[in-house]
């Protein structure tokens, strides 16, 4: 069977992480990448092999700094069957129309608009659905962390009602144009947060609420989650159906933060010190008024890169069962 063609469009903090992850997988291959200037990240895409793309006003730029350029993005997307898309939110809605002029199937992430895509995905809640799809969403890092919980709790007890208080990192570790760097911030000051809505985009029978505030640190978020459920069960009944979800990790070993997540990571020689997995806190895990309550933590830069995966593998139908999907993407990248 022949390999899935991928673009990259967006070679960043996604872009770079997603074309990696492809890559590792024996059913796909990257066709491209595209950068928009000849940054360092440029130039480590080209020696890692991947060829390179850019907009058509952006050529001569990418030459003059003796970075060989392949052709346009509308070269790029024309040798592909899928596009991923990883520029900056907003852009990616300006790039619909040439997807659908180029006849490419597209992904696009958690910055754009549930609208945009008209599907929200998450693997394990909802990938049956986006079955031959052309276009689909993934979530946000954020909602991608809620709904990895949500579902699997869901579909063992039900789930009257959600609640999360989001800890929000305020810029990625390399990004150096964003604050705040000595305050913390509502986010947004009028509630709730976005993030709510979101999650009812892949699962829209939560009833859930989130509220979130900006901290100075680039590491990870954290949440603070609240669940009603249909169903009476016991903390160990909570943890019992947690430890079965491979994108959930249970960190305790004296780990009492993000900080020491992240460490954990560069000690298990992950590419980039990444965590695709939710880190819960188990001993967080208690029941108070038959109302259950944990910590998680979520990196932010990685978490969403499996699913960008599933995603691929799901619209090009590749494998139509979403464990076994789940499972293939795991093992390809590492994810033990």
């Amino acid at each position: 069977m022949s390999k899935v063609k991928v673009a990259i469009n967006g070679y960043g903090t996604i872009g770079k992480r997603v074309a990696d992850a492809v890559a590792l997988q024996d059913d796909m291959e990257i066709v491209g990448v595209s950068k928009t200037r000849p940054n360092f990240e440029a130039f480590i895409a080209r020696d890692k092999g991947y060829d390179i793309y850019a907009p058509s006003d952006r050529m001569d730029s990418m030459k003059k700094a003796d970075l060989s350029v392949m052709g346009t993005v509308e070269d790029m997307i024309d040798v592909a069957d899928v596009v991923v898309d990883c520029t900056p939110g907003g852009v990616g809605a300006e790039n619909k129309s040439l997807y659908e002029k180029h006849g490419v199937k597209a992904i696009w992430q958690g910055g754009e608009d549930h609208e945009l895509a008209g599907f929200s995905f998450n693997a394990v809640s909802n990938y049956s659905e986006a079955l031959g799809r052309d276009f689909v969403r993934v979530v946000s890092c954020n909602t991608t962390g809620l709904c990895r919980v949500i579902s699997p709790l869901d579909k063992e007890f039900g789930v009257k009602k959600v609640r999360v208080s989001l800890l929000r990192r305020s810029a990625d570790p390399g990004d150096i144009k964003k604050g705040p760097i000595n305050a913390i911030v509502p986010n947004p000051v009028k509630l709730p947060s976005h993030h709510g809505p979101d999650v009812k985009s892949v699962m829209p029978h939560i009833n859930i609420t989130t509220t979130a505030v900006k901290l100075p640190t680039t590491l990870m978020h954290v949440h603070i989650v609240n669940i009603d459920f249909e169903k009476d069960c016991t903390e160990k009944d909570i943890e019992e159906v947690l430890s079965r979800q491979s994108r959930v990790r249970f960190v305790g070993q004296g780990i009492s933060s993000t900080a020491e997540i992240i460490e954990l990571s560069r000690d298990m020689l992950r590419p980039r010190y990444d965590m695709w997995e939710n880190c819960v806190w188990n001993e967080s895990i208690s029941l108070y008024e038959k109302e259950l309550y944990f910590f998680q933590a979520i990196h932010q830069e990685s978490n969403v890169i499996p699913e960008n995966v599933d995603a691929i593998r799901a619209m090009m139908e590749l494998e139509k069962d979403g464990e076994k999907s789940i499972e293939k993407t795991d093992k390809a990248i590492g994810l033990i």
